[in-house]
């Protein structure tokens, strides 16, 4: 029997990367046998299920049930966890995807033990050292064995690093398959309001509405820097009704920190977290966005939206040099200035770059077909 690609997801941004692929190997000629891994780093069970029941994601074949913890913790329970599944499977290499904990601590594993490791979303930097996803990015496109990029800067960043480019495949953007697959189920943002019981009106005030998310440490953690965010949070929602889908971290610092009141219920629905079918509605029937996280400026662009990321630095410069995302960091100012300029019809559209066509994980199953016949690494 053909030894199976093990593909390995860990957090909620990896379901989105993960699923076309899945589809991509099994519709290969001939199909390649895959395995999914999930580490378990997210451990809401009930947002797991849903995710994996939006996305058409078979469940996994193995689960680490690895939770939460430090970022040593997990990533080293990761690892203590993801060697006996490897040895047990014996896979012909490993697919990880994007940044998080678990794509690093399987990565390392994996090539300790001479298992070739592939890379979806290689080559992304924001140049900021202090955010764990830069460690975790750096260090996975070090180590593994073959890189598939996004944007083309990103083939220019591990160039940089010393990465031979025979090991670079620019294959486009995966996130952007299951994007184009899932507009069609994408539930209606009324819909979505209605049902977590706030007021469907709120979207009906003349101007449309905005969607924003926080979840980044930089951002939540600080009780004055998130006081401040939600005061400008407030400024704008006096001009654009505001749907807030809530990290849980972010709820329960807002509740720690006493700052609910900051927030005008009448203008601000604040919901848990989304489902993607969910989110991909809010998105697609927004004015704005205004987000800390990478994988939504990707959407966003695809999506002709404008959107603000509350960060100093990006990982994915395109979404700014083509696309519909402004770095606008904490910086009130700038913040309001860009909500006006949303909202006099001079939003940033952009375009969509090339090769987020909704085909990158066809191209990347072609390739890994190519690879591993050839005798991977």
């Amino acid at each position: 029997m053909t030894a199976p690609v093990m593909c390995v997801v860990g957090a909620r941004p990896n379901f989105m990367k993960m699923a076309p692929l899945l589809r991509a190997l099994a519709a290969h000629a001939p199909p390649l046998p895959s395995l999914l891994l999930h580490t378990g780093q997210h451990y809401d069970q009930d947002m797991s299920h849903q995710l994996f029941d939006d996305l058409g994601l078979p469940r996994p074949d193995v689960n680490l049930e690895v939770g939460s913890g430090s970022h040593a913790v997990q990533t080293a329970e990761v690892m203590r966890r993801f060697e006996p599944a490897l040895d047990a499977h014996r896979p012909s290499c490993v697919v990880v995807v994007g940044d998080v904990n678990s794509t690093l601590a399987c990565t390392l594993v994996a090539v300790k033990k001479g298992v070739p490791v592939a890379h979806v979303e290689a080559g992304l930097r924001s140049g900021d050292r202090t955010m764990p996803e830069e460690i975790n990015r750096v260090l996975t496109d070090q180590v593994a064995s073959r890189l598939y990029t996004t944007e083309r800067s990103a083939a220019d960043n591990l160039l940089r690093e010393g990465v031979p480019a025979s090991r670079i495949c620019f294959a486009g953007n995966v996130m952007i398959d299951s994007l184009q697959a899932s507009r069609a189920l994408a539930r209606s943002a009324a819909d979505t309001l209605r049902g977590h019981g706030a007021d469907a009106a709120l979207l009906a005030q003349g101007s449309g509405y905005g969607v924003v998310t926080l979840h980044r440490p930089s951002n939540v953690d600080d009780p004055a820097t998130l006081a401040a965010l939600l005061d400008v949070l407030a400024e704008v929602a006096a001009q654009l009704p505001l749907v807030f889908a809530l990290h849980p971290r972010t709820r329960g610092n807002i509740e720690r920190y006493g700052l609910l009141g900051r927030l005008d219920p009448q203008r601000v629905a604040l919901l848990p977290p989304q489902g993607y079918l969910e989110m991909v509605g809010l998105m697609a029937g927004a004015a704005l966005v205004l987000t800390d996280s990478g994988g939504l400026q990707e959407e966003t662009t695809a999506l002709g939206v404008p959107c603000l990321t509350l960060r100093e630095n990006t990982e994915r410069p395109i979404t700014v040099e083509q696309g519909t995302n402004t770095l606008v960091g904490r910086d009130r100012a700038a913040i309001l200035h860009q909500v006006a300029e949303t909202l006099a019809g001079r939003g940033k559209r952009g375009r969509v770059p090339e090769l987020w066509d909704g085909h990158a994980a066809g191209r990347i199953a072609a390739d890994l077909a190519q690879w591993l016949a050839a005798g991977a690494p």
